[in-house]
């Protein structure tokens, strides 16, 4: 079973997120953090293998959080899952060890096809 660390934000999207794998047979929700600084604390102890990432969120955003989760474990696969959607940021995110992108909103099935993604990534290593 794989274990998710959700990081955002707004609660409405940590729990939509948690809410769709509540169930899940692969997928185990380890852990939610509203912001990068509370997600880097979180990490050693849930040793996530995947994550979903906000860009925006205050104390510590999403592209400084990536840059910290690839120093401390460069292992983890992490979906940044942000309303910004301009190319740039995306990029960005890429280049600092994020694995995919997933625009804000988005349905039930596009988070799942993103995840399922870096779930198969992640069971080729």
């Amino acid at each position: 079973m794989m274990k998710l660390l959700i990081v955002d934000d707004s609660n409405v999207i940590r729990s939509r997120i948690d809410n769709i794998y509540a169930k899940s047979y692969e997928i185990e929700v380890v852990g939610k953090a509203v912001n990068g600084r509370q997600a880097v604390a979180m990490l050693k102890d849930l040793e996530p293998d995947i994550v979903t990432m906000d860009l925006t969120m205050p104390e510590m955003d999403g592209i400084a959080s990536i840059k910290r989760f690839m120093e401390l474990q460069p292992s983890v696969k992490i979906l940044v899952v942000s309303a910004l959607s301009d190319k740039a940021t995306g990029i960005k995110a890429l280049s600092k060890g994020a694995r995919g992108f997933l625009c804000k909103p988005f349905t039930d099935e596009e988070l799942t096809t993103a995840l399922q993604k870096l779930i198969d990534a992640k069971n080729r290593e």
